[in-house]
């Protein structure tokens, strides 16, 4: 039997016992928004500051030279044309942006 699959995992918790997910750190999956969903829960950024903020993440080249990203790139996730943000990065982003890290 594999490890990932024991009887344990499976049985009933008995009253007074934590249960399996306050025992082990279980995975969470990350809050992804979409651009017009993050502005609609996030009103302070509109969907057109979040663009310009998601344009700017990555490094891109001017008639000036190189043009440094903001550091935004690790809380957006692009799948084709989609682009998601994650919620928890892109505040610690913003934290970040505060204190000048």
């Amino acid at each position: 039997m594999p490890d990932w699959l024991k009887d344990e995992d499976y049985a009933f918790p008995v009253e007074g016992q934590a249960t399996r997910t306050e025992t082990s750190s279980m995975f969470t999956p990350p809050t992804l928004l979409t651009v017009g969903q993050f502005s609609a829960k996030h009103p302070a950024f509109t969907e057109q500051s979040l663009r310009w903020l998601i344009f700017q993440a990555k490094p891109r080249q001017s008639s000036r030279g190189l043009i440094e990203p903001n550091g935004l790139e690790e809380a957006i996730l692009r799948i084709g044309r989609k682009v998601l943000i994650d919620e928890a990065r892109f505040f610690d982003w913003v934290s970040n942006q505060q204190t000048g890290q």
